[in-house]
């Protein structure tokens, strides 16, 4: 059966000695992380959790991640990854809408822990990943507590496995909940068409170059895990390290958003001869310009596979193949086609599909589909429509099915592969007691694909220095999100009733692009 649970148990009685992560030099078998993850499940057993129960986990990437994954895989419950980079403010609101029942925290983030924990209603306990604290349990102590072995938990493809978090358009985070088969829906689509467009080999090492924390990283690593591969994974992104794993660890095929491609390319010296053991590259989470792309096909000298989706979709749904990539032309400006067994449609206002040419919503339907919003019923009945999910991208299909994404309906903002939505921003803004309207848009970046640009009017005759607001903004929301530039306004242009008019605060800053996304 396809659930994360029974392929690595598979991998674990056939291969228990192969190394599946790779993580600051340490590295884990598979029939390591099914016994640890065997003990997590039994600890979360004895905390009291039931089956659909949530559980947080604040930290950096490491092996504590995956086997924490696959405990909830054995015992049903459902885990909620929350990005550390994120505020106290944030943080308290993905434990709180979740329900958290456990939180697990790495000492780094025991701070931010500590500004939150005190008064979520369903905590009832921090599992301290490693250090020791009196404001919570430390990992062996808790783990040693799991002495009764449960009953597994009957998973099935459609059972809910994680929860991950998005910006929101009302500027509150929505719960994208997913389930196993969010995880094998590609894999089983390029099994039975014959399609090598991602593939896996036995002797492949991979290098998971996207957070955990993201839907791009979780599904990369299980990937690499269900194909029984080796995984390697960083604490964090950094170029000069990722090169140097590459080289000394012969990573053959990798996934990375494009920032971190501009990284790579711009470290000193770089050449042909770090990437040599690379043979496929895969890259997504925000458009890549041509000069880019054409860069690291020169230097990397490997296939080039592009992905696109979303995390209501399961990640990817659609992939611009490699032998797309060298056809080159205008294909290279393209998202891709549906993989096998998926499908992409063009919609108008009403609904209505639109022909090849025509630009209009791109509606998406894959069997990686999420389940729902996390207790918003309406939310998720506009987003998932008859099992076509409605992505908020304008974009068009040509005659060979190629889509071409050309603009956002919704008002998100993509910067290094992070969604961000200006409506979490702007309420930020607006606590500032001298601000009276605020409106934040996206800009092209050359490095970062699109910055965050903020228009403020403020109180008649306040003078206030962009790095006010900045220090005002940093304990409310996550660096990465907050403006990086500021552009004080006499008033925020609104339609008759109260809406930001974006496109017309956004004309002049896109007015050279060839698209309306960067």
């Amino acid at each position: 059966m396809n659930t994360l649970d029974a392929v690595l148990a598979t991998h674990a009685a056939e291969r228990p000695e192969k190394v599946a992560l790779v993580c600051d030099g340490r590295r884990v078998t598979y029939g390591a992380i099914a016994e640890e993850s065997d003990r997590w499940a039994r600890a979360l057993y004895a905390s009291g959790l039931a089956p659909g129960a949530r559980v947080g986990y604040l930290g950096k990437e490491s092996e504590h991640y995956y086997e924490l994954l696959y405990a909830c895989a054995k015992s049903g419950v459902v885990l909620v990854p929350v990005n550390w980079r994120l505020t106290p403010h944030e943080v308290d609101h993905i434990l709180r809408d979740s329900e958290s029942e456990l939180v697990f925290v790495e000492e780094e983030f025991l701070d931010v822990a500590g500004k939150v924990q005190a008064d979520l209603p369903k905590l009832k306990t921090t599992v301290l990943l490693d250090c020791a604290d009196p404001a919570g349990i430390a990992l062996p102590e808790w783990k040693a507590a799991g002495t009764e072995r449960a009953e597994p938990w009957p998973a099935t493809p459609d059972t809910p496995i994680v929860q991950l978090y998005t910006s929101g358009t009302t500027g509150f985070p929505k719960g994208v909940v997913l389930a196993h088969r969010s995880f094998f829906a590609v894999r089983e689509s390029l099994a039975t068409s014959g399609e090598d467009w991602i593939d896996w080999r036995p002797d492949d090492v991979s290098l998971i170059g996207v957070p955990g924390s993201h839907i791009g990283g979780l599904w990369w690593a299980t990937q690499g895990f269900n194909a029984g591969i080796t995984n390697v994974t960083m604490r964090v992104f950094a170029a000069k390290d990722a090169i140097a794993l590459v080289r000394d660890l012969g990573v053959t095929v990798t996934c990375v958003v494009p920032a971190m491609l501009l990284m790579l390319l711009a470290e000193p010296d770089v050449d042909r001869s770090d990437f040599a053991t690379l043979r496929k590259v895969v890259y997504g989470g925000s458009p890549i310009s041509e000069s880019l792309l054409r860069r690291c096909m020169d230097v990397m000298e490997c296939e080039f596979a592009q992905i696109y989706g979303l995390t209501e979709t399961g990640n990817t749904a659609i992939c611009l193949p490699p032998a797309a990539h060298l056809r080159g032309g205008d294909l290279l400006k393209a998202a891709g086609r549906p993989y096998p067994g998926f499908a992409v449609k063009i919609v108008d206002g009403q609904g209505g599909q639109l022909p090849a040419g025509e630009v209009g919503e791109v509606c998406i339907r894959t069997p990686g589909r999420m389940v729902e919003y996390w207790r918003l019923p309406e939310a998720t009945e506009q987003t998932l429509v008859d099992g076509w999910i409605h992505t908020g991208d304008a974009g068009y299909t040509s005659d060979e099915g190629y889509l071409f994404i050309h603009d956002r309906i919704k008002d998100m903002i993509i910067r290094a592969g992070e969604n961000i939505y200006p409506a979490e921003i702007e309420n930020a803004l607006s606590a500032h007691p001298d601000v009276v309207d605020v409106a934040v848009i996206g800009v092209p970046d050359s490095r970062w694909g699109e910055a965050v640009h903020a228009f403020v009017q403020l109180r008649p005759g306040e003078r206030i220095p962009p790095r006010e607001l900045k220090a005002f903004l940093r304990d409310r929301i996550a660096d990465y999100k907050i403006p990086s530039k500021y552009e004080f306004i006499d008033r925020v242009p609104r339609n008759a009733s109260g809406k930001i008019l974006r496109r017309t605060l956004r004309d002049g800053r896109w007015s050279s692009q060839d698209r309306q996304v960067n």
